[in-house]
């Protein structure tokens, strides 16, 4: 696509977004949340190719269960993607000091307050599960912003949009690519700094288990936490209901100094809050994002035979 209709495109994606934004302030959260509940049903019965890549990663991910059981999950997942779009365009009206309790429940979330509210750094892990996007707001309600490392998108009308979006809470957003230096020098400033950490590394990363199949993790979170030995904290957000409820909950706290320096004490602590997401998901498997290709790059092994057998390295479903 030339360089001038790709414009025209993103510029009409912004546009769209501004309206749906503009047309969902008119309504209460849980009127606007029945309506995106429909609008998932639909994109589960349209969009062919990701209902079968979410019934897929279900099929390998929860191998005991029927078929009638991952459809309803794979459904409701779409319908919680939808949900989740709505509610990141009303956040910033709904996630203030003086309300945002009404929405949220701490109470399995509590244990993690006195890392939170201290004034010495920590890493917070979440994964494409429940509302990841409502926590950072939930905090910088709380007066406990924290640094996020998030991925650009594609359209950079949307991205500076969306980074406006979530900086005008209190929080600070790192661009992914190229981050390292940065995201260590907010640790060292006492920063809260926050991964998204459910995503394909590609051939460099650890490959570590998640669901019974092998993914690949970044490193570079382990190994900050090693060199700065401070804690990780892996948590999130899951809805309680059809409505605008979320109840905070955390996993696993991982202290680093509990591990040896290196590669295999950075492999272990990858693994180990690669398993508190899975245990995450269990809360509600409904609410995680079956769609994600977080099995995409297979490890050494696998390559090798799928190059054998004349298939593509990746899974490119």
């Amino acid at each position: 696509m030339s360089s001038w209709r790709q414009r025209a495109v993103w510029l009409l994606q912004y546009a769209a977004l501004r309206v749906a934004e503009t047309a969902l302030q008119c309504f209460p959260i849980d009127t606007n949340l029945a309506s995106a509940r429909l609008a998932g049903d639909l994109l589960y019965r349209l969009d062919g190719r990701h209902r079968r890549r979410a019934m897929k990663n279900l099929r390998a991910s929860y191998p005991a269960a029927g078929e009638k059981t991952l459809r309803r999950i794979a459904r409701r997942s779409c319908r919680h993607l939808i949900m989740v779009g709505v509610e990141v365009l009303c956040l910033p009206r709904l996630m203030q000091f003086n309300s945002f309790l009404k929405y949220v429940d701490l109470g399995e979330g509590l244990e993690s307050l006195p890392y939170l509210a201290g004034d010495e750094p920590c890493i917070l892990i979440t994964g494409h599960f429940g509302n990841w996007e409502m926590i950072g707001y939930a905090m910088a309600a709380m007066g406990l912003a924290p640094t996020a490392v998030a991925r650009p998108l594609d359209n950079p009308y949307l991205n500076d949009y969306m980074l406006r979006l979530r900086q005008r809470s209190g929080q600070k957003i790192l661009m992914k690519f190229g981050v390292t230096d940065e995201a260590l020098a907010e640790l060292r400033r006492g920063r809260r700094l926050g991964f998204i950490a459910d995503q394909d590394a590609g051939r460099r990363g650890f490959f570590v288990d998640f669901f019974g199949r092998k993914a690949s993790a970044y490193k570079s979170i382990a190994y900050l936490a090693m060199e700065q030995n401070i804690p990780i904290l892996v948590g999130g957000a899951y809805r309680v209901g059809n409505r605008f409820r979320y109840r905070f909950v955390m996993t696993d706290a991982i202290h680093p100094d509990e591990y040896p320096k290196g590669v295999d004490g950075a492999m272990a602590i990858t693994q180990r809050y690669t398993t508190a997401i899975e245990r995450l998901v269990h809360h509600a498997p409904e609410q995680y994002l079956w769609v994600h290709r977080r099995w995409k790059t297979r490890p050494p092994e696998e390559r090798k035979k799928r190059r054998e057998l004349g298939l593509p390295e990746k899974d490119n479903d």
